[in-house]
């Protein structure tokens, strides 16, 4: 892909539509990526894949719409990268997202673009009410060659803006919470500082985190990142990783004089989080925040945002940046995603909020359900390599031979062992009805002695057996004390 300018635009005071599932047919998903770099440049757009129900406040997976992009021949069995950005709404996530969108599609040093282009991509607007609803994916799954030479593929997702006038507590923890886990990169978007309210918004998700601890031994989810927008303190801590990561140790420190509830927020933010950092943001300035025309281009924005945001995003997205989603300490595929997707969304769509216990069945749910699904992928590429339909076909005259053979032989060996066990049974009946007899009459006791004979003999014989294997357990058990 060439760069920005090559996907479709659209202005700042009309909406992209979001694709349905529908729209991406199966050249979307057949085409080889080479040969398709055209149509996703043409098709890239974000898709709904959570859908909000606003009256009923209550999620819903558009599995179809997912499908479609995580299940691309090219990708499917690639490690996967999730990037997610998550936090209060009308606070620039998807403006955000969007100058990720820029870098994925140009790598370079000058990747952030000239200062007339247009910001496009996720959608984004200025103002007071909130733009994106439940939880949008860029339909363009990117593919990224790691310095190892591994590929994995790179999802960027944007989501639900929390505690707006339309969301309950509920929808908000609920769109955190399937963000989180279900991303490598979970990009907690704040404005100006970190409040105490904001860290114990964390603590419903650091509580599954600690249960599912308990269980694998590992931390559950992965990389945290703080991003503080419109610093204005630049004098007691500098814009960029390093002032940021200063600031969040003060913050996130544990002291002695804290009452034991704040002591706890921070064990479980540090228990539960493989990586943890924070970044501070200037303030792109008064044309982007009062100006209703602003369409992102970067004449309008302070040099001091754009030289700390060209260091904030290559943090996050440049190749040996990239974090690869695990769960339970084992990497995850485009395929397992899906999985994974299903078996969360369902926990959520009940009338409260899930206990703990029930994400990490879950987890072990879709655990299950991706290996079925590796297990059968493996099979069907097994089976076609030796009787695809690209492959010869028996004969008509050969597969008369060998059905012939398999009708003839299959009953052999099991009817031999039916007829010496019946044969065997009733030598036993009928010698036990003869000694009746001789007990019973008197006549023929040559007989009877014999068969009283044969039976002591052979129950010496199952005695003899049962106590030489008595005698080794007890020589076992010996050695073991």
């Amino acid at each position: 892909l060439s760069g920005v300018e090559d996907v479709p635009i659209f202005l700042h005071k009309k909406k992209p539509p979001l694709a349905e599932s529908e729209d991406l047919d199966d050249e979307f998903l057949s085409k080889p990526m080479a040969s398709n770099a055209l149509i996703e440049e043409e098709k890239a757009r974000p898709i709904q894949i959570v859908l909000a129900n606003e009256d009923e406040h209550s999620f819903e997976l558009d599995a179809a719409a997912l499908e479609k992009i995580l299940l691309q021949d090219h990708v499917k069995d690639l490690n996967v990268v999730v990037v997610s950005v998550a936090g209060a709404f009308r606070k620039g996530k998807s403006f955000l997202l969007d100058f990720m969108l820029r870098y994925m599609h140009n790598q370079r040093e000058s990747w952030i673009g000239g200062d007339d282009e247009p910001l496009l991509g996720f959608t984004w607007r200025g103002g007071c009410e909130r733009e994106t609803t439940g939880i949008q994916i860029w339909s363009e799954v990117f593919v990224v060659d790691k310095p190892d030479g591994s590929k994995v593929a790179v999802l960027l997702v944007d989501t639900q803006g929390a505690f707006d006038s339309q969301s309950t507590i509920k929808d908000c923890a609920t769109v955190f919470a399937l963000s989180t886990m279900t991303s490598s990169i979970q990009v907690y978007n704040l404005s100006q500082n970190i409040q105490e309210d904001d860290l114990q918004h964390l603590q419903l998700f650091t509580e599954y985190g600690r249960l599912a601890m308990e269980e694998i031994y590992l931390k559950p989810f992965q990389s945290l990142m703080f991003l503080i927008r419109d610093w204005s303190y630049p004098y007691e801590h500098d814009y960029g990783l390093e002032g940021g990561n200063t600031f969040l140790e003060r913050r996130l420190q544990v002291k002695q004089n804290q009452h034991e509830e704040l002591q706890n927020v921070r064990k479980h933010i540090h228990s539960c989080f493989s990586n943890i950092g924070c970044f501070l943001l200037p303030h792109p300035g008064l044309k982007v925040a009062t100006n209703p025309y602003f369409d992102g281009r970067l004449r309008d924005i302070d040099e001091d945002f754009k030289r700390e945001l060209a260091e904030l995003v290559p943090l996050l997205l440049a190749p040996d940046r990239l974090v690869e989603k695990e769960i339970g300490g084992n990497k995850v595929t485009c395929r397992d995603l899906l999985e994974y997707f299903k078996a969360y969304i369902k926990i959520y769509q009940g009338e409260e909020l899930p206990h703990p216990k029930s994400m990490l069945q879950a987890t072990a749910e879709a655990n299950n359900l991706t290996a079925v699904a590796g297990a059968k992928d493996m099979y069907s590429k097994s089976m076609e390599m030796i009787c695809g339909g690209d492959k010869p076909y028996i004969a008509p005259a050969d597969w008369s031979v060998v059905t012939r053979s398999f009708v003839n032989t299959r009953g052999v060996l099991p009817t031999t062992l039916a007829a010496l066990a019946n044969l065997v049974m009733g030598v036993a009946l009928l010698s036990l009805c003869v000694w009746a007899y001789v007990k019973y009459s008197g006549e023929f006791r040559e007989v009877g002695t014999l068969i009283d004979q044969v039976a002591e003999t052979l129950w010496e014989q199952v005695r003899s057996c049962e106590t030489v294997f008595a005698s080794e357990n007890g020589l076992v058990d010996f050695c073991k004390l």
